[in-house]
């Protein structure tokens, strides 16, 4: 089973997004988790959070200076699936 590509990302208030996939999945997903550590600093600067696309070269979800997320974590997230059920099914 190989995991869905994001069709379309928007950014919402402050570290939330909405993520559409090509099986329908779709849902808000609250990043804050990541807000603040490591590279995702950048988000708050020069309003970077809300610039969010999806790389035409990878299919992930990014941000501006090369800042993405992995789009299979996400798509669990929605789903309600852990990684090692997904893992299992394969």
């Amino acid at each position: 089973m190989n995991h869905p590509t994001v069709i379309s990302v928007k950014a919402l208030e402050k570290y939330r997004i909405q993520v559409k996939f090509d099986d329908s999945t779709n849902g808000v997903l609250d990043l804050s988790d990541y807000a603040g550590k490591g590279l995702f600093i950048s988000w708050d600067k020069d309003d970077n959070f809300s610039k969010v696309f999806i790389s035409g070269e990878s299919g992930a979800i990014t941000w501006p200076g090369d800042l993405d997320i992995d789009t299979l974590t996400l798509w669990l997230q929605l789903k309600g699936i852990s990684y090692e059920d997904y893992k299992s099914s394969l």
